[in-house]
């Protein structure tokens, strides 16, 4: 327990990704993504139960190899590309309560996607929700200037045209303000925000925000960079 909360980690991975074959079985740095998440998980203290919701028996395997347990397989209704993560935290959250016959204070999302998690990541996580009273806390990373939505432009047959209808008066960076993307390290939400709420960010969201550069895989690409960003650190 943390602060005397039950704390449950759900790590989702479906066999299904458009992307990448498998992509939560790919090798990055030398480990599945399955591995990455688990090696993690262990040195989280406090966390009650640990969960890899999941559609395949090959994820399975590597799931209880890398520490992680399965005690169900998620149903086919949600192992589309259109399943929200709320549809797959709320169908662990109550399957892990019917198994375990206990209820969970807060549960911390772990996608496998992004292997440059590191533990005080997720417990900084978590100790910011239950101390700050919040409904729950995501991680983020400040988004480039160069990527930021009054920048973006849209193209429709063929026409340009800006994104905001106040893209036109962006001349210099400075003009912006800040915004943020989610990074994928870690989600944590209380259990009435899901339950009650019926959301993942509730009425009183907190952000983590973390400098430095934390890619989430989609892409073979994606691996690249992750590795990339690995050899930079490891000098």
């Amino acid at each position: 327990m943390i602060r005397d909360r039950r704390v449950l980690a759900v790590v989702p991975a479906r066999g299904g990704s458009k992307g990448i074959h498998l992509k939560n079985l790919r090798r990055v740095n030398g480990k599945t993504l399955i591995q990455h998440v688990g090696e993690v998980v262990a040195k989280v203290l406090g966390i009650s139960r640990a969960v890899v919701s999941t559609d395949h028996p090959y994820i399975v395997r590597a799931a209880f190899a890398a520490g992680l347990d399965v005690p169900f397989m998620r149903p086919e209704r949600l192992s589309g590309d259109c399943v929200s993560d709320f549809e797959v935290l709320i169908h662990a959250l109550e399957t892990m309560e019917d198994i375990d016959k206990r209820l969970f204070d807060v549960v911390v999302m772990l996608q496998p996607t992004s292997p440059l998690r590191r533990p005080e990541h997720v417990s900084a996580t978590i100790d910011m929700l239950i101390d700050g009273g919040w409904d729950s806390v995501w991680t983020v990373s400040p988004t480039d200037s160069k990527m930021h939505p009054m920048k973006q432009l849209t193209v429709s047959d063929g026409r340009l045209d800006y994104y905001g209808p106040g893209g036109a008066g962006i001349i210099a960076r400075q003009q912006l303000e800040p915004v943020y993307h989610r990074n994928g390290i870690a989600y944590a939400v209380t259990r009435e925000c899901l339950l009650e709420q019926q959301s993942t960010m509730g009425r009183r969201a907190g952000a983590l925000v973390m400098d430095g550069e934390y890619p989430s895989i989609d892409t073979e690409w994606d691996i690249s960079l992750v590795e990339f960003v690995s050899r930079g650190r490891d000098k």
